[in-house]
């Protein structure tokens, strides 16, 4: 059992993972949850403002900005789940982690394509609902993500190399 922790805290490849105990697929995900969040301000805004066309043309692109980098952050993120042992319950937890984040970004390839073309007027109740949907299924798969670092510790480093932040300098 040791084995297999060390093995899903090593990286498949450091140069496209990140190396050890400096994964990227975490940093990588702020992309497409900031883009997305943001999106869904725009939509909310879009409605609510006189002149609704900005927000409407900037919540498509924010779409579209999400869309890229969750596939940059899925594509490091299989790399991350190659490392857990296949029948663990922490490979079971990223293979749901995985298709929860693989459905969210589908539902938003649909959302952009159900948006366009981006007109002068506020955001359409559908197209705003399916993005309000996708954010609450992303939250659970988020969550699924942190029970995969914090509580399974999948590319987190070893409690050994962790004490070394917490010597005192000579």
């Amino acid at each position: 059992m040791a084995h297999d922790m060390e093995q899903a805290k090593q990286p498949v490849s450091a140069a496209l993972a990140g190396p050890y105990g400096h994964p990227l697929h975490p940093a990588l995900v702020t992309v497409p949850i900031g883009a997305w969040v943001s999106s869904l301000v725009f939509d909310i805004g879009s409605r609510i403002v006189a002149d609704p066309g900005f927000l409407n043309r900037g919540s498509l692109w924010l779409v579209a900005i999400g869309v890229v980098g969750a596939l940059a952050a899925a594509l490091v993120g299989a790399l991350d789940l190659l490392a857990i042992p296949a029948g663990t319950p922490a490979f079971r937890t990223g293979l749901t982690h995985m298709s929860l984040n693989l459905a969210v970004t589908a539902a938003y390839v649909g959302g952009f394509f159900w948006r366009r073309p981006a007109t002068a007027g506020p955001v359409a109740i559908g197209p705003l609902v399916l993005s309000a949907a996708a954010l609450v299924v992303l939250a659970a798969s988020g969550y699924l993500g942190g029970k995969l670092a914090y509580r399974y510790g999948v590319r987190v480093a070893a409690e050994s190399t962790q004490a070394e932040g917490y010597r005192s300098a000579p």
